[in-house]
């Protein structure tokens, strides 16, 4: 299966696509709106990967170029770039293409962080209203630790939580979180229910704050 990470030269981004490519066979591509970029971070993530014995090409695209080429599209930027993100690749997306979405809207204060609920209810209903028709959208990765994502020397043992309005789209997502060690899919319901999923991410933050050794803290249901 071939993912394209768009805004995957950030945090998330960069998270994703190593351990992708350090534990599953999946072809990675990372889209940025500068190629050039793309192409750099692609080889540095090479290299990473490669200190830890793992030979991986991934290249690095344009984003629309890199949606073109996927089977699953992740939108990994930040929430105040989503819309505008997706709108630039939609007609690049082939039909059935699952597009993913981990953003969340966040505001800060002296206190912490606080979630920023968007008037569509939340940034994945965001993500579904700027999507073809054709493109089933899932949101999901909201509530990563994104050093502890991309620190291939450590276990991650944490739930990720996927909300979506497609079975056949949440599967996939379901299969390719699974495919990474350590991580455990968990249904959360429809796309009507990202707002409690995507509300968890400030709570972390603000956890890691105030508490010694959370720093890179996650969630895991028992």
């Amino acid at each position: 299966m071939r993912i394209a990470i768009l805004g995957g030269t950030g945090d998330v981004g960069e998270g994703l696509a190593l351990r992708w490519a350090f534990h599953a066979d999946h072809e990675i591509v990372i889209g940025s709106r500068e190629a050039e970029r793309a192409v750099t971070k692609a080889n540095e993530y090479e290299v990473e990967l490669s200190s830890h014995g793992v030979d991986e090409d991934i290249d690095g695209l344009e984003n629309a170029e890199a949606a073109a080429t996927a089977d699953i599209v992740v939108a990994a930027v930040p929430a105040y770039h989503l819309v505008d993100t997706i709108e630039s690749v939609a007609e690049s997306l082939t039909a059935g293409t699952v597009l993913v979405s981990p953003a969340v809207g966040m505001r800060g204060d002296k206190a912490g962080m606080h979630y920023n609920r968007p008037g569509a209810g939340s940034v994945t209903a965001l993500a579904a209203d700027a999507a073809p028709e054709d493109a089933p959208v899932v949101g999901a990765f909201h509530n990563l630790a994104a050093g502890r994502l991309a620190n291939l020397d450590v276990d991650l043992s944490m739930d990720v939580l996927l909300v979506g309005d497609d079975e056949d789209a949440l599967d996939t997502v379901a299969t390719l979180t699974e495919a990474i060690d350590g991580l455990r899919p968990l249904e959360a319901g429809p796309l009507d229910n990202a707002p409690e999923v995507e509300s968890l991410t400030p709570l972390l933050i603000n956890l890691a704050k105030y508490n010694d050794g959370l720093h890179d803290v996650g969630v895991c249901f028992e």
